[in-house]
């Protein structure tokens, strides 16, 4: 496989790719995860300027709403995906986090550095790439593209370079593709971005930013006050689309830089 695609950038942290791998030019298969956010849009985009034939995976894991389905739709077909499956995982069933319990509270008040929030979900990731692992051995795709990033998350342990590359060496043992040294390459296209990064690479790549949610709230508009919202907006504004982000994302950083300057 080659070095990646001049096009996909950053560096290559602990032996994840950042970049493209495809070895096969056209025609090639990847698998990316599509949750319906900014980050996983821009992966998917970023797949299909390194020439991949897209399969899109979402899943209905038990979250509080459909939203982020709903866009994830929305975005696989503005970006000419064809296949798209959605699976459901009820990982709601056990609780353990605020985005599946009807019960629990979002927290609205900030993002806490070096805190795990509230709103990780136990095992998550690893459920979602092992079924993508899945799904890519069956289809002899050669690479599955994932939106996680490690500079600008809310706390989450399994969106860190070093778990990414532990996955990579669990591919690579644990799937028939991986015993004849051609497992599934991760490709973390933005794990190095800061959001305002991601921002700026979904804007070459022309995503469909307004198609896309990020909020941890089902309303009909964005709460701009979770976690989510906060960052998001946060990095709309200081990559010059504050038109993009809430209204109240708008006043808050205003407010903070106001305070701070």
């Amino acid at each position: 496989m080659n070095s990646g695609s001049p096009n996909s950038g950053g560096v290559n942290p602990g032996g994840v790719n950042p970049g493209s791998p495809n070895s096969k030019g056209k025609n090639a298969k990847a698998v990316v995860l599509l949750s319906g956010g900014l980050d996983s849009a821009t992966a998917a985009a970023q797949a299909i300027a390194d020439g991949y034939d897209l399969i899109a995976l979402s899943f209905r894991y038990g979250q509080r709403h459909e939203r982020e389905l709903q866009a994830a739709q929305q975005v696989a077909q503005h970006l000419g995906i064809a296949e798209h499956h959605t699976i459901a995982v009820n990982l709601a069933q056990w609780g353990g986090s605020t985005l599946t319990e009807d019960s629990g509270e979002i927290p609205l008040d900030g993002v806490k550095p070096n805190q795990i929030p509230s709103t990780y979900v136990p095992g998550r990731n690893t459920v979602f790439i092992a079924i993508a692992l899945s799904l890519a051995e069956a289809k002899q795709a050669e690479a599955i593209y994932l939106g996680i990033n490690a500079v600008d998350y809310s706390g989450y342990p399994d969106c860190r370079p070093e778990y990414l590359e532990a996955f990579q060496h669990l591919a690579s043992l644990s799937s028939k593709a991986g015993l004849n040294g051609q497992a599934p390459v991760l490709v973390a296209p933005l794990v190095t971005d800061s959001k305002v990064d991601i921002v700026h690479r979904a804007l070459r790549l022309n995503v469909p930013i307004p198609l896309t949610w990020s909020c941890y709230q089902g309303q009909a508009e964005p709460c701009g006050l979770c976690d989510s919202c906060r960052i998001r907006d946060r990095a709309l504004i200081e990559a010059g689309k504050p038109e993009w982000a809430t209204s109240i994302g708008r006043d808050l950083y205003f407010r903070e830089t106001q305070y701070t300057t």
